[in-house]
């Protein structure tokens, strides 16, 4: 029962991490990045976000990208655990937890109005999340504290039931060896039932606005910043847990059902704002291409309204089941005032309360949160060997380790994230251009970093699109990338009891698919 409300902080942890890019980073957003994953020196209204210094060679007049993504994402999660075989509905061990992200419209808008050496910008989208994740059975992390909790309540429950056993010798009272521990309550062999549910949404909406100067016909450079706004919500339950045949909330508050359930729905909001600096360099064939991205601040305020269980009547409840199947108060009272039985109470309060603060104090009504969006830098080079033919190659760097998060949580990475992408796009004929491209992402993540609730794991994407110019001034881009996900495992040693051990293994992977298309227009 200690552990019962630490299940919560799986609900308010659990985010929708960017489809492309850092841990909270999307940086798809134009659909020519999901046509050729490159963009980094490529000369195109959508530069305005890849490659802002580089709008300023553009020709004058205003220039316009409308875009329009879906992704679909599933996250699936393999737990193994000796205590999973102790779920009377689900006796299978390793278990599969599967949770699917779909974010059906992801918007973004490109602007630029070019005018002699002057470029004026202005980019909207959604610069982190984008969807809701959802896993219809919790997580295995959910079901370890469940299956956790029935063990300690079968074994708290038979030391309990050792006591009033020689309290009834001692009294004359024909107390039961197994009172809590019996068939008809607890039990011995730590059995379970729940029903769990959770989903978390997150978006993170960027505009961001700046202006570019071509200081000569080789050289420009961008100056801007953006505004970020994040909205987000989590929602989760465990409900209706049972250890052996007993409901839990019989032994926290008898007369509410509801007791032992434990429910959160917490909105989080902020606000933050991204200086950014870039500049562009062409030469002969040549074009290349730096931006730099300052670290966003942003602390997310909390409006939740929380229900959790707590164990402060327990020795009261208990007491009171013992005097309601006939056993005298003083012998109830004996029993729960044993030395043994009330330092194993206070102890396990003291460990609640410890573990209920660690849990919800990062989501209390009211209270602000350190959600930082790390500082991010883009290098990038393209060649045309001939005028039909772009070739470019990129690298991002996200400096996590200095993005400041909840309780540090930064610390436990390694490093940050490095992405190297490469791609090239064609001129099949005057009204079209296909291309394709690859990114790899390598997240610096440690096996103290990983936990169910919120995961990354580096991938590889290919891309695919085309470009189809409808007239000298519109055209419409379509794409298509996939990315291929690593499997990543770690297995952590759970301590039951001073001469008691068990492995708990994770195997962590993705499947993620996003489809665009995009307007871009001159005039």
């Amino acid at each position: 029962m200690k552990k019962s409300f630490i299940t919560c902080v799986v609900f308010m942890m659990t985010t929708i991490c960017a489809y492309a890019g850092g841990l909270l980073t999307n940086t798809n957003q134009h659909a020519a990045f999901n046509r050729m994953m490159s963009r980094e020196a490529s000369i195109g209204i959508d530069g305005v976000y890849y490659n802002p210094a580089g709008v300023a060679f553009m020709a004058d007049g205003h220039h316009l990208a409308i875009n329009w993504q879906l992704a679909y994402q599933t996250r699936d999660i393999e737990n193994d655990y000796m205590l999973f075989t102790n779920n009377v509905n689900n006796a299978i061990t390793p278990r599969t937890f599967k949770g699917k992200a779909l974010a059906p419209v992801i918007p973004s808008f490109q602007y630029a109005y070019n005018k002699n050496r002057w470029s004026l910008q202005a980019n909207f989208a959604l610069t982190g999340g984008g969807g809701k994740c959802t896993f219809d059975n919790g997580l295995g992390s959910f079901e370890k504290i469940v299956a956790e909790t029935a063990m300690g309540a079968c074994q708290l429950a038979g030391g309990i039931d050792q006591v009033g056993a020689a309290v009834g010798q001692a009294m004359g009272l024909p107390i039961p060896s197994r009172f809590f521990s019996s068939d008809a309550a607890f039990g011995t062999d730590g059995k379970y039932s729940y029903d769990s549910y959770m989903h978390g949404r997150q978006y993170y909406f960027g505009l961001s606005v700046g202006a570019a100067y071509r200081v000569s016909d080789n050289f420009s450079a961008f100056a801007g910043v953006r505004g970020v706004y994040a909205t987000c919500n989590y929602y989760g339950y465990v409900r209706d847990i049972k250890v052996g045949a007993m409901p839990l909330y019989q032994v926290l508050d008898p007369s509410k059902p509801n007791a032992a359930n434990i429910e959160l729905s917490c909105d989080q909001s902020g606000l933050g704002f991204t200086p950014i600096l870039a500049v562009d360099y062409k030469t002969g064939k040549w074009n290349f291409a730096a931006k730099y991205e300052f670290k966003t601040r942003m602390r997310l305020k909390n409006k939740a309204v929380n229900y959790a269980p707590s164990i402060g009547n327990l020795a009261d409840n208990l007491r009171t089941a013992y005097i309601q199947a006939g056993v005298p108060e003083a012998a109830a009272d004996a029993i729960l005032g044993n030395e043994h039985v009330t330092a194993a109470m206070g102890q396990l309060k003291s460990q609640f309360d410890q573990k209920l603060d660690a849990a919800i104090g990062e989501y209390e009504d009211g209270k602000k949160i350190a959600g930082d969006i790390p500082a991010y830098l883009t290098i990038g080079a393209g060649y045309k060997p001939i005028d039909a033919l772009r070739i470019n190659v990129g690298f991002h760097w996200f400096d996590d380790k200095h993005a400041t998060s909840y309780n540090d949580r930064q610390k436990l990475l390694k490093r940050g994230t490095l992405e190297w992408n490469a791609g090239a796009e064609y001129d099949v004929c005057k009204k079209l251009t296909v291309s394709a491209g690859w990114q790899n992402t390598n997240y610096g993540i440690s096996d103290e970093y990983m936990e169910d609730r919120s995961f990354v794991v580096s991938s590889n994407s290919v891309a695919g699109g085309a470009v189809v110019h409808l007239t000298d001034k519109m055209h419409l881009n379509v794409a298509y990338f996939h990315t291929f996900y690593q499997h990543k495992k770690v297995e952590e040693k759970v301590q039951l009891t001073a001469d008691k051990s068990l492995s708990y293994s994770s195997d962590f992977t993705r499947n993620n698919n996003v489809f665009a298309l995009g307007l871009d227009i001159d005039f």
